[in-house]
């Protein structure tokens, strides 16, 4: 484990050593920009929708207690939404979608001798691959997860008051109470130390695949699992360190 983690330091460090141009780093950058974010906005938006619906009709039905007012569940779905759900739930996905992506779209380039030609042409491979793909996700995530939480709060509302489990009036109360602008800022860094951890572990594994089709395959499906596993143990201690 420890040889792993030594070898991942050298890789990112390898990144930073005889960079591409500022102009060429940039192209790249908004290329992947495109097809880590862009590209993920469908998945992100129904999966986001559907949580903030389900979480509504749930707390809704669980709270049948007529001394809490109705606006409690705007209150949860927000809180909810805005600490847990949107900024996790929404990199969990992106590591399934663009993790593996990333460690496979790698991994074919590696075992076709890709990286080996860029390498003998004298140019980091790290940097002109890895780099812009790092940058990219750094960049997207966070703005996946803002639309991921507008759209939770929407999926939460129009359940909420389509069923009849609330009135609109009440959620859009519980909404608004006790906010605290700090909680945006709290999942906004968790986006970005989830983009970090993914675009990283799976360009790793990508960029050490070794032999053929076979271990690309295995190579994303590793990707993933880490990704997930390192996504879950950040969120404890995040939310041990900063809250």
């Amino acid at each position: 484990m420890f040889t792993t983690f030594g070898k991942f330091i050298l890789f990112l460090q390898s990144m930073l050593v005889r960079r591409e141009r500022m102009a060429v780093l940039w192209a790249r950058t908004v290329d992947e920009a495109i097809l880590i974010g862009v590209d993920s906005v469908f998945i992100v938006a129904i999966v986001s929708a559907f949580i903030g619906a389900v979480t509504c009709v749930q707390i809704a039905y669980n709270l049948t207690n007529p001394l809490i007012p109705k606006a409690t569940i705007g209150y949860m779905v927000r809180e909810m939404t805005i600490l847990e759900l949107a900024p996790t739930i929404t990199c969990i996905v992106l590591a399934g979608k663009v993790g593996s992506s990333i460690a496979g779209g790698l991994g074919t380039m590696r075992i076709t001798e890709q990286v080996s030609a860029l390498e003998v042409m004298g140019i980091n491979s790290t940097s002109y691959l890895v780099f812009p793909r790092m940058l990219a996700a750094i960049l997207m995530f966070p703005l996946l997860v803002v639309l991921a939480m507008v759209l939770s709060i929407l999926g939460g509302y129009l359940a909420g008051t389509l069923t009849g489990a609330i009135a609109p009036q009440d959620f859009i109360e519980g909404i608004r109470e006790d906010f605290v602008p700090y909680n945006i800022v709290f999942a906004l860094i968790k986006s970005v130390v989830f983009a970090f951890l993914i675009s990283g572990i799976s360009s790793f594994k990508g960029f050490n695949t070794t032999g053929g089709a076979l271990e690309v395959g295995a190579a994303s499906t590793g990707a993933v699992t880490n990704s997930i596993i390192a996504i879950l143990i950040a969120d404890f201690v995040l939310a041990a360190v900063l809250l």
